[in-house]
């Protein structure tokens, strides 16, 4: 019995496993926990930034949004209400795209 336990002490010892990300086209090693991180946004989600793994800033897209404007032609309302119409009429107030 002894002799098993001597082959076991005698076995080569495991090497920690290595994990490895592709961004921007190279590989780098990186913790179990950085890697997770990666895998779950995605590894186009990320890039190089002085040699470090930095997520992509999100793209600002400019806000467009309906807002009620004074035109040439357009809706009169009841008390103010958009939701009682009363003439369309001249200066009256239309939906309109505005941009931020």
């Amino acid at each position: 019995m002894s002799e098993i336990f001597k082959a076991l002490a005698n076995l080569p010892k495991r090497e920690p496993k290595k994990h490895f990300v592709t961004v921007d086209g190279k590989q780098i090693e990186v913790t179990l926990e950085k890697k997770l991180e990666i895998i779950t946004h995605g590894e186009d989600s990320y890039m190089l930034e002085e040699g470090k793994i930095v997520l992509k800033p999100t793209p600002r897209l400019k806000s467009k949004f309906r807002k009620l404007l004074t035109s040439e032609n357009g809706y009169h309302f009841v008390d103010d209400d958009i939701h009682w119409p009363e003439k369309v009429a001249e200066g009256g107030k239309t939906w309109q795209i505005e941009y931020e």
